[in-house]
């Protein structure tokens, strides 16, 4: 399938899976057992249920690594095989916990953006 432009356009199948829902499970009860040491009473847990984008913290798939082989990202969130590609999202990101990693995101962008202009002013991009 093209777009519009006549370019392929990406199609994406996304699901949580076992270790996913072990996840949220486990989140919950940390979640309710410390809420318990700080003393509130009769703690409920519940779980509405979830999907890819619902969060829209979702991350990984473009992993940052010294080795292209293992790796698309460099240390400045650079992709290996296109030296004008960042990538400062949560792809970078290959783990997650249950907080808002924003801050993280900005931070990565900051060191991206800081190398990227320092390489342009070296005429290496």
């Amino acid at each position: 399938m093209k777009d519009e432009w006549g370019q392929p356009t990406l199609r994406f199948n996304a699901e949580f899976k076992e270790n996913e829902m072990k996840m949220r499970k486990d989140m919950m009860n940390d979640a309710a057992e410390m809420l318990e040491a700080a003393g509130v009473k009769n703690v409920k847990t519940y779980d509405n249920g979830s999907w890819p984008g619902m969060a829209i913290h979702e991350m990984g798939t473009a992993r940052m690594g010294r080795d292209p082989k293992t790796s698309i990202l460099n240390e400045f969130n650079q992709v290996h095989g296109a030296r004008n590609v960042f990538v400062t999202d949560g792809a970078a990101m290959t783990s997650a916990s249950c907080v808002n990693p924003s801050l993280t995101y900005m931070a990565l962008t900051a060191r991206a953006a800081d190398h990227a202009v320092n390489e342009l002013k070296k005429g290496n991009l």
